[in-house]
């Protein structure tokens, strides 16, 4: 019988890649900024051999900490998720090991075209919640409007580089003045709004490829499965063997 395994062991003994996102890995931290973690763990093999499948994705154990399990990951990454695309293209590794340094070397299989349509969506959803707090309020949530203005940035720049970089850059002070509220909303919608079409623009001639590497990234996942079951086997022929000399003993 595979023993229990709790959600804070799966991120603490099975993480295979993390880092620190938000501000910090965007280059547009301030003293107060927090600091938000995300992870990849790989639930063993064994877990999936129950009814009862080992979760997606977890919340914690620390403050801002948020993980997904590898195939989710995989899978939204494959979908083009902006949140786990950077999460991928984070300067500020803080654990890696084999299984996740094979799952940076693969951060090109996930971009594509589709980044256009997904990062552009996100785009459109954030924006409404900023006009619904203007509506209501009078001004936006600053931070929020720095942060989507760097990802719309970051969205052309992929469209027209095929990289993917999350570092503010040289748009930095223009981005904490936008945090601090000190740009006229007005003129913040019409930078948006320059973004946004310039990414249109970019889209027909991008060089990257209209889909995402999905064979590369199956193959992957495939091996990754296979060495985790592997593993359980050699674990419990070498748990059989030991209950066997005890018994023998």
């Amino acid at each position: 019988m595979t023993p229990e395994v709790t959600p804070e062991a799966l991120v603490r003994d099975h993480t295979v890649y993390s880092c620190v996102m938000g501000s910090r890995a965007f280059g547009l931290a301030s003293d107060g900024s927090d600091t938000d973690r995300r992870g990849v763990f790989l639930a063993p093999a064994p877990l999936y051999w129950r009814f009862d499948k080992p979760p997606t994705h977890l919340d914690g154990p620390a403050d801002e900490q948020f993980s997904w399990e590898l195939e989710r990951f995989l899978e939204l990454a494959l979908r083009a998720n902006p949140n786990v695309l950077e999460c991928l293209h984070s300067p500020l590794v803080e654990r890696v090991d084999d299984t996740g340094r094979e799952l940076l070397a693969l951060r090109d299989a996930f971009l594509s075209r589709q980044a256009h349509q997904t990062f552009v969506r996100y785009a459109v959803g954030q924006r409404k919640k900023l006009d619904a707090d203007v509506r209501q309020h009078g001004a936006p949530r600053w931070k929020h409007a720095m942060h989507l203005l760097r990802l719309l940035g970051s969205c052309r720049d992929l469209l027209r580089t095929g990289e993917l970089v999350i570092d503010a850059g040289a748009d930095r002070e223009r981005l904490l003045e936008v945090k601090r509220g000190e740009v006229p909303w007005p003129r913040v919608k019409a930078w948006m709004g320059r973004l946004a079409d310039e990414a249109d623009a970019a889209a027909p001639g991008s060089p990257l490829p209209a889909e995402p590497d999905r064979a590369r990234v199956e193959d992957f996942l495939f091996r990754t499965r296979r060495a985790s079951a592997l593993q359980a086997y050699a674990d419990h022929e070498v748990a059989q063997s030991v209950v066997r000399g005890g018994l023998v003993g």
